[in-house]
């Protein structure tokens, strides 16, 4: 199993900066819902998966101590440098199941854009092992493309099964990550009988935008990175593609764009 998070970490290698700059930062309301559930300010916040830090920060002005966990180096070092004034965070590098943290020490614990990515047997054990009673745990994902233009999505969801087609087939892709079914997230939740409560809640949020940011966002995603790494030149005409439309449909205007988020939160 370990070999097999090592690939997924591996695949987000090389494009910390366009992750950084194009991803949505984690919206407030995530922090709203969690703490009222939790009922009170919380001492330790966990982020695990956490990338660059954009879903930790956030922990910042509420908890005495928020850490975030990630195993790519790529993304723990922008983490480091975005938090460096911040002394109440920290970032570990290491796996989601394996995080080191003491029993029960956690008041929440987070994974945002991320939970896919890890074992959900082997994670879901952890948090509960860390997570103190009446601590909170949440899973949340944004849907992708964001909702902005009719044409622009169209562009992206091409471009977004052109990645998925060379994934499923190139033999040099499609053996190099392990990725757990979103779809399966709650009841994965529900059925490991390590919480008393389990729901989901949907919202959006909003964010502004431009043809550049919208290309980062492609750019940001680890199957796109890979075949661009793997030096696959199929991809390059749809790529190219994307970019000519994104800057034919926008032009240089500044925009709004919505991220549709769904969040699945357990309760200890």
């Amino acid at each position: 199993m370990l070999e097999n998070l090592q690939l997924n970490a591996d695949r987000f290698l090389g494009f910390a900066d366009v992750y950084d700059k194009a991803r949505p930062r984690c919206p407030e309301k995530v922090k709203e819902i969690l703490l009222n559930y939790l009922g009170h300010t919380p001492s330790l916040v966990v982020d695990m998966g956490c990338g660059t830090g954009l879903s930790t920060i956030l922990w910042s002005d509420v908890s005495s101590k928020v850490i975030g966990i990630e195993p790519s180096t790529d993304m723990l070092k922008i983490a480091k440098n975005n938090s460096s004034i911040l002394d109440n965070v920290t970032f570990i590098s290491t796996f989601s199941d394996k995080t080191g943290l003491d029993n029960s020490c956690a008041d929440v614990i987070t994974c945002s854009q991320s939970f896919h990515w890890m074992n959900p047997e082997a994670t879901i054990d952890e948090v509960s092992r860390i997570l103190k009673k009446g601590g909170v745990f949440a899973v949340y994902d944004y849907d992708w493309p964001p909702v902005c233009n009719w044409e622009a999505e169209l562009e992206y969801n091409k471009l977004s099964e052109k990645v998925k087609g060379i994934e499923s087939t190139h033999p040099n892709i499609k053996d190099s990550f392990v990725r757990w079914d979103k779809a399966r997230h709650l009841s994965n939740l529900e059925h490991s009988g390590k919480f008393r409560y389990v729901r989901e809640v949907v919202f959006s949020n909003s964010e502004n935008c431009n043809a550049q940011r919208l290309v980062g966002l492609a750019l940001s995603q680890g199957g796109l990175q890979a075949i661009l790494k793997a030096n696959i030149n199929e991809i390059k005409p749809y790529l190219t593609s994307f970019e000519e439309r994104m800057t034919e449909i926008f032009g240089s205007s500044e925009f709004k764009i919505d991220f549709c988020y769904r969040m699945r939160i357990a309760i200890k």
